[in-house]
C-alpha cells in the first residue's frame, strides 16, 4: 500500500496473487474468510446494543401509531442506504474494482476533497461517543445487579444506594485487555458471544413485558403517546424529538459497514454477501425492536422507563433480571470493541505512516501462549489503546446521562453517516444524472432525514441541559 499526495491510502500495483493463489486475495492481503453469518453477527452485535432498552421509552413519547411507524421507517432507510453503501466497497467494477478498506477510503475514492476530512471527523467522533455511551450503559446494568441483590438480602425498604464509578472503572479495565486484540478479523468469536447475549436480554425484556401486561390485565399507552397532563406541551415536543434520536441510534451501524464488508470472502461478490447480511440483520433487529418497544410500552404505558429492564424493579423474579443485566454487560463489552476497531486502525495506520522508522511504533514482541500461536504485542498499540479506554471511562464518569447521550449520538451520526455519504457515493459511483428521477428521489430522502436529525439533536440537547441542572461530577448514584 502507498499514500497519495493527500495522505490517504491508495492501492499500488501489487503482484496479482489473488486469482491463482490459495492464500491471498486480489489485493495481496491474506484470504478473507467472512460469510453472511459472520457479517450478520457483527452487525447484530453492533445494532442490537443498549439502544434496544430505550425503545419502550421512545414509543411512549410517540404513541401507538407514530412509535412503530417511525421504527419501521428507520429500519427501511437503514437497509436501503446500507445497500447503497455496500455497492461502494469496490470502486469501478463491483467484482474486480479497487477495494476500499474503510468508510473513509470509500468516501475518498468516490467523493474526494474536503468531504473525506468531514466524514472522518464525524465518523471517529461518533465512534468515540458510542464508546462513552456503552460504558455508561454497562455501569447502569452492573448497578442494577448490585441493587437487586442488596434488596433481596436486606429487604425492600433498604436504601441500597450505589455509585456508578467503580462499575465504569471495572468495565474500563476489561476493555483495556480486550482492546489489545489487533483487528476486526480476530473479533469474530467476541461478536458471536455478544450477539447471543443481545438476544438473551432482549428476549427476557420481552417476556417480562408480556408478563407485566398479563398481570395488569390491560394494554397500557395511547395512540398519541405521553399525555400533556403528565408533561408540559414543550416537554412533549422535546421528548418526541429525542425519541427520534434514540430510535436512530438503535439502528445505527453504517459507520462500521465497510470495515465489516472487508472481512468477507469472495466469490460471490462482497456487495452481494453484504446486502444479504444487511437484510438478515436489519430484519431480525426490526422484529426484536418492534416487540421490545411495543411490549415495553404496553406494560408501562406513559411511565415507560428510559432503560426497559430498570422498569421491572429489583424484585421478583430478581434472578431473571440479573441474568438480563449480566447479558447486557457481556454484550456491551463485545460491542465496544466492534465499534472501536475502526478508530484504533485509523490512528495506528497514520502513526505507522508518519513514524514508520520508529521502533516504538512498529516493533512487535511475541508472547508465547500455551496451545495457541504466540500473541504479538505492539507497545504503541498497547499504550495508545489503554489511554483511549481510560479517557472514555473518565468522560463517562463525568457525564452519566444514558438516554440523552444515546439520543444525541443517534442524531449526530444518523444523517451524515447513514444517509448523506452513502447516497452521495452511490450517485457518484453509478454516475446517476443530475435532476433525473432517481437523483431527485435520493436527494428528497437525504433532505427528509436531515430534518429528522436536526429535530432529534435539538431534543437531546434540551434533555442534557435539563440533566445538567441537577448534576454533580463523579457523584452519580442510584
Amino acid at each position: 500500500m502507498g499514500q497519495d499526495k493527500a495522505g490517504f491510502e491508495v492501492a499500488l500495483d501489487l503482484p496479482q496473487q489473488g486469482g491463482g493463489s490459495k492464500c491471498f486475495d486480489d489485493d495481496g492481503r491474506l484470504k478473507r474468510t467472512g460469510t453472511v453469518w459472520t457479517a450478520s453477527s457483527h452487525i447484530i452485535t453492533a445494532v442490537i446494543g443498549s439502544g434496544v432498552l430505550s425503545l419502550a421509552w421512545a414509543t411512549a413519547q410517540l404513541g401507538w401509531i407514530a412509535g412503530p411507524a417511525v421504527m419501521f421507517l428507520f429500519s427501511f432507510v437503514t437497509y436501503y442506504t446500507s445497500s447503497l453503501l455496500a455497492a461502494c466497497y469496490r470502486s469501478g467494477d463491483p467484482v474486480t474494482g479497487k477495494r476500499n478498506y474503510t468508510y473513509m477510503d470509500a468516501v475518498h475514492s468516490n467523493l474526494g476533497g474536503a468531504k473525506v476530512k468531514l466524514c472522518g471527523m464525524v465518523q471517529y467522533l461518533n465512534l468515540f461517543g458510542v464508546a462513552i455511551g456503552y460504558t455508561i450503559a454497562s455501569s447502569i446494568s452492573m448497578m442494577a445487579i448490585a441493587r437487586s441483590n442488596c434488596f433481596h438480602k436486606n429487604g425492600d425498604d433498604s436504601p441500597c444506594h450505589t455509585s456508578s464509578n467503580p462499575y465504569m472503572i471495572a468495565f474500563g479495565v476489561i476493555e483495556i485487555f480486550l482492546s489489545q486484540i489487533p483487528d476486526f478479523d480476530q473479533l469474530w468469536w467476541l461478536s458471536i458471544v455478544a450477539a447471543v447475549m443481545s438476544f438473551t436480554y432482549s428476549i427476557i425484556g420481552l417476556a417480562l413485558g408480556i408478563a407485566k401486561v398479563a398481570e395488569n390485565g390491560k394494554v397500557g399507552g395511547s395512540l398519541t403517546g405521553i399525555s400533556i397532563n403528565t408533561v408540559s406541551q414543550t416537554q412533549k415536543i422535546w421528548r418526541s424529538f429525542q425519541a427520534l434520536g434514540d430510535i436512530a441510534f438503535a439502528y445505527s451501524y453504517s459507520i462500521i459497514l465497510i470495515e465489516i464488508q472487508d472481512t468477507l470472502k469472495s466469490p460471490p461478490s462482497e456487495s452481494k454477501t453484504m446486502k444479504k447480511a444487511t437484510l438478515v440483520s436489519v430484519g431480525v433487529t426490526t422484529l426484536f425492536y418492534m416487540l421490545c418497544g411495543t411490549m415495553g410500552y404496553a406494560a408501562f404505558g406513559d411511565m415507560a422507563p428510559g432503560n426497559l429492564l430498570t422498569g421491572f424493579g429489583f424484585f421478583n423474579p430478581y434472578w431473571l433480571i440479573d441474568i438480563a443485566n449480566a447479558a447486557i454487560v457481556i454484550h456491551l463489552i463485545g460491542a465496544y470493541q466492534v465499534y472501536c476497531q475502526p478508530l484504533f486502525a485509523f490512528i495506528e495506520k497514520h502513526a505507522a505512516k508518519r513514524f514508520g522508522d520508529s521502533q516504538f511504533i512498529t516493533k512487535e514482541i511475541e508472547i508465547p501462549v500455551p496451545g495457541f500461536r504466540p500473541f504479538k504485542l505492539n507497545v504503541f498499540r498497547m499504550i495508545w489503546r489503554t489511554i483511549f479506554v481510560i479517557l472514555t471511562t473518565v468522560i463517562s464518569m463525568l457525564l452519566p446521562f444514558f438516554n440523552d447521550v444515546v439520543g444525541l449520538l443517534g442524531a449526530l451520526g444518523f444523517w451524515p453517516l447513514t444517509v448523506y455519504f452513502p447516497v452521495e457515493m452511490y450517485i457518484a459511483q453509478m454516475k446517476i444524472p443530475k435532476w433525473s428521477t432517481k437523483w431527485l428521489s435520493l436527494q428528497i430522502l437525504s433532505a427528509a432525514c436531515l430534518i429528522i436529525t436536526i429535530a432529534a439533536a435539538a431534543g437531546s440537547i434540551a434533555g442534557v441541559v435539563l440533566d445538567l441542572k441537577s448534576y454533580k461530577p463523579f457523584k452519580t448514584s442510584y
